[in-house]
């Protein structure tokens, strides 16, 4: 792997990082702003080190994926389509306060959880 594409991968890990921290602290809103966060990084560390170039200047995850040429089973897409709404969400006023209601502890639990397990999985498809 690549310097830049290292570079990406180490922000990832402190997205994730941060979003166990969130969740410790209780604020379960910026759990999943960072998770989203965290598969973002690493997907452009993925397409970093893919293709020697910039990554596109995206937060959509699936549209990260697909850029990377990853196929990801119907589950993994659905959770990468909402995820990628906390990242959408968490920057406008208006949307913050209706994605906090939905922001609950089982909720950023089970995403933060996920987030992990599509890292690891990422991380295989590096090497």
């Amino acid at each position: 792997m690549g310097p830049d594409a290292q570079r990406w991968v180490e922000l990832a890990a402190y997205n994730l990082a941060t979003a166990e921290a969130m969740l410790a602290s209780g604020r379960y809103l910026y759990v999943l702003f960072c998770c989203q966060q965290a598969i973002e990084k690493r997907l452009k560390a993925l397409l970093t080190d893919r293709t020697g170039e910039f990554p596109p200047r995206t937060h959509d995850l699936v549209k990260l994926a697909q850029a990377a040429k990853i196929s990801l089973p119907e589950d993994q897409d659905l959770f990468l389509r909402e995820l990628t709404k906390y990242y959408v969400g968490t920057r406008y006023p208006e949307e913050v306060s209706l994605l906090a209601t939905e922001a609950t502890r089982e909720i950023a639990s089970r995403y933060l959880s996920q987030t992990k397990e599509f890292l690891e999985w990422l991380a295989t498809l590096q090497k």
